[in-house]
């Protein structure tokens, strides 16, 4: 296993507990309904950077066009839940329209993969 798949592994196991944590504080707040969506897009998009790793180890993706597109699902993951937690707990943006920003990001993500399927593989 490749370095960089262990990081893309250890983003998405960090991504995964923070979604766990913002699903917690959300089900303890009131009004927290961003924490919610924040929580279920980190941890759907962790489970898809792991789903990743695994179809690129085993060249069923392309391998560097996948291996973007785990990349493009940590930080536009982390992007769209850190506006929105930032919004619940500080008041403010990160920066005028983050939250999009990191959802325009996720799906070019999962286009980026779905380019990553369609490449045809180096024998």
């Amino acid at each position: 296993m490749t370095p960089t798949f262990r990081i893309l592994i250890g983003l998405a196991a960090i991504m995964g507990a923070d979604g766990v944590i913002l699903a917690a504080l959300s089900a303890h707040q009131a009004d927290a309904a961003r924490l919610a969506a924040a929580s279920s897009m980190l941890l759907f998009h962790s489970s898809a950077v792991l789903a990743v790793v695994a179809l690129a180890e085993r060249g069923v993706v392309h391998l560097k066009i996948g291996i973007a597109a785990a990349f493009g699902f940590v930080v536009a993951s982390t992007l769209f839940a850190g506006d929105l937690s930032l919004r619940q707990f500080a008041g403010h943006s990160l920066f005028p329209f983050a939250a999009p920003t990191g959802g325009t990001l996720l799906i070019l993500s999962w286009l980026t993969l779905l380019v990553a399927a369609a490449w045809p593989r180096r024998k």
